[in-house]
């Protein structure tokens, strides 16, 4: 073999060793792109209300002055579709009547799980007494239909490998019929 030949096998296999790094450097860097865009992306956690029972309820249905007080039991659904852990604060869910706040319960901080959903009651206690007088309180009252609406936003964080913290939050607004005549809770509907 001549030096020449012995060149152009040299750079043939210098080649053949680049091409190979390069090869491995591409399909690293695929792998990688594509953990990021399936298991790295953060969504915002979903909040719920999913079982309300009525505890108590009591009307006043006289013509000056209606009213009511109601106590619910609700259970609050939290679902986690990342890949890390959602740890929130303490927060505030309320309670409206046609747009006016008549009550509010504590949601406690907790965590939910990498893909997995944390259910937990929370109770409301909540009265007319903030409503005005010429509202359709009389009306609702009068039909056995009370509709309520409530709304949270639990505000944490999303913890991926204990590693990458990324702020998210969650919001709730739910609509929510209460029947006066059975004491039950009808038409829950959530966004």
């Amino acid at each position: 073999m001549t030096n020449n030949d012995q060149d152009a096998a040299r750079r043939r296999r210098n080649f053949k060793c680049l091409a190979y790094v390069l090869a491995g450097v591409i399909a690293q860097t695929a792998i990688i792109v594509l953990f990021v865009m399936l298991v790295m992306r953060i969504r915002n956690p979903k909040v719920r209300l999913g079982a309300v029972i009525v505890e108590s309820l009591g009307t006043n249905t006289s013509a000056t002055s209606p009213s009511f007080t109601i106590k619910l039991n609700a259970q609050v659904t939290v679902k986690n579709t990342n890949f890390g852990h959602f740890k929130f604060q303490n927060t505030t869910a309320t309670i409206s009547y046609r747009g006016t706040l008549i009550g509010e319960a504590t949601i406690v901080k907790a965590r939910a799980r990498a893909r997995s959903t944390k259910k937990f009651n929370v109770t409301f206690v909540a009265s007319s007494g903030k409503v005005s007088s010429n509202s359709q309180l009389g009306d609702d009252i009068e039909s056995g239909i009370i509709p309520l609406s409530s709304h949270a936003r639990l505000d944490g964080k999303i913890i991926l490998f204990k590693v990458f913290k990324k702020k998210k939050s969650a919001e709730m607004n739910c609509t929510v019929d209460v029947n006066t005549t059975t004491k039950e809770i009808q038409n829950l509907k959530c966004k």
